[in-house]
């Protein structure tokens, strides 16, 4: 059982560089737990677990905790905090271990939560879809404007709309309050859940995501201009389009 509720390490401060804001709103960890659809047989990559508490909430739902940390100020403290046998504390950059960890320690099926820090969220999402071995279900915190984004439909696709809905289907759940967390960021979060797609064809998606990557660094252009070999009339989309006007099914269908 962990043996403080609070976080009181003398000297804390938070750490600008990693985008450090901590969830302090207990009524917003119950609405993430049910969004994640938990049960006694999870096991749950968390990311950045920060002062512990929603890993405390997690543990006593299901059977494993993986809580990895990059803050090394953080991981004697939450090491000291929890003694249970169903967590465990791995200290390092998401970034890099997460696709190793979801390899050789997430046995079977697994889910990842985390109140993500705004800078790394496409990065973080990115990794998770194409490099991870593919998780059951994310559930994240993240910016208000990005969680928007990333749900956005044609005539507002973006290319991180476009990375991310070709790999899963992800929903808002919920927004949270920039006064929810301390120190108080400047911005509004949005609970988001990814459903990721078990038919997902990589190869295809690839290079899908290939031709997009060039018609959205031209933007402002039209599908002919920007992808002149294309044959688009012939799929049944206007060569006059833009690519924000693409839904991933017409971007899947470009590369048949």
């Amino acid at each position: 059982m962990p043996k403080n509720n609070t976080f009181q390490k003398p000297g804390f401060w938070k750490k600008k560089s990693l985008g450090q804001n901590f969830l302090i709103n207990r009524s917003i960890f119950d609405k993430i737990l049910n969004a994640s659809e938990l049960n006694r047989e999870d096991t749950i990559i968390e990311i950045g677990p920060g002062t512990g508490n929603l890993t405390e909430k997690l543990s006593e739902r299901v059977r494993r905790v993986i809580a990895v940390e990059k803050d090394s100020r953080l991981i004697s403290f939450l090491r000291e905090k929890f003694t249970n046998s169903n967590i465990e504390i791995v200290e390092g950059d998401i970034l890099h271990i997460g696709a190793n960890i979801s390899r050789s320690r997430a046995s079977g099926e697994y889910k990842i939560i985390g109140n993500i820090p705004y800078y790394i969220t496409s990065h973080i999402l990115r990794a998770i879809l194409e490099q991870w071995r593919q998780p059951k279900l994310i559930v994240f915190m993240v910016q208000k404007e990005v969680a928007k984004r990333i749900i956005a439909k044609p005539p507002e696709m973006s290319l991180l709309a476009l990375s991310i809905q070709f790999y899963s289907n992800p929903e808002i759940i919920g927004y949270v309050s920039k006064g929810s967390f301390r120190p108080i960021p400047r911005v509004d979060s949005a609970i988001i859940k990814f459903a990721p797609k078990k038919d997902a064809d990589h190869q295809k998606i690839e290079s899908a995501l290939k031709l997009a990557r060039k018609a959205f660094a031209g933007k402002r252009k039209q599908l002919q201009n920007t992808l002149p070999e294309i044959n688009f009339e012939s799929m049944g989309i206007n060569p006059q389009s833009r690519p924000e006007e693409l839904s991933v099914s017409d971007w899947l269908r470009i590369v048949v």
